[in-house]
């Protein structure tokens, strides 16, 4: 008898097998985790957008709060020059312009609600929704008063963004704080 070199096609068959069958569990659970991580980025960056929006309006109280996402950037330049109108309270990705804005698989608006005639905007509107449907389940928006919504995302972008404070009120998951 010869002593054997190597292994048989079936040794090696059973092994693809077994590495497949750990790959076919472990996948799914990487997607969930990477979805997972997506929306907690989507909850903070909305709870950034609070706090740069409350910051804006104590900070330009004519102004009140800002009137869309550019009103919280740099406008471009650089160095950045804090006016009412580029506050330099947020960076160029989440400032992009009026919105929306694209940030690690979110992507963001804020409205500005306009008050009475030359009061300012006496309330905001902050909305974060995935940029595609494996990017994460839940679309987020808060208001002035400071708490994060969130509701089941009814499918990829664009759909249509929380702009008012009545639809935003009307989620009833609220993000633990």
């Amino acid at each position: 008898m010869r002593k054997q070199k190597g292994f048989s096609l079936i040794e090696l068959l059973i092994v693809v097998a077994i590495i497949l069958i750990i790959a076919a569990i472990a996948i799914p659970n990487l997607m969930r985790s990477k979805m997972s991580a997506n929306e907690s980025g989507g909850a903070a960056t909305v709870r950034t957008l609070i706090t740069d929006s409350i910051l804006y309006a104590n900070t330009y109280p004519t102004s009140g709060y800002p009137t869309d996402l550019s009103f919280l950037g740099s406008g471009g330049k650089s160095p950045c020059v804090a006016s009412a109108t580029t506050a330099c309270m947020a960076d160029a990705v989440l400032a992009c312009g009026p919105g929306p804005c694209a940030k690690d698989n979110y992507q963001y608006t804020l409205t500005g609600i306009a008050g009475a005639a030359g009061a300012g905007n006496t309330d905001f509107v902050a909305f974060g929704t995935p940029t595609g449907p494996s990017q994460g389940n839940k679309d987020f928006c808060a208001t002035s008063d400071g708490v994060v919504r969130y509701q089941a995302s009814p499918a990829a972008p664009p759909t249509a963004a929380i702009t008012t404070v009545a639809l935003c009120g009307t989620v009833a998951n609220v993000l633990g704080n």
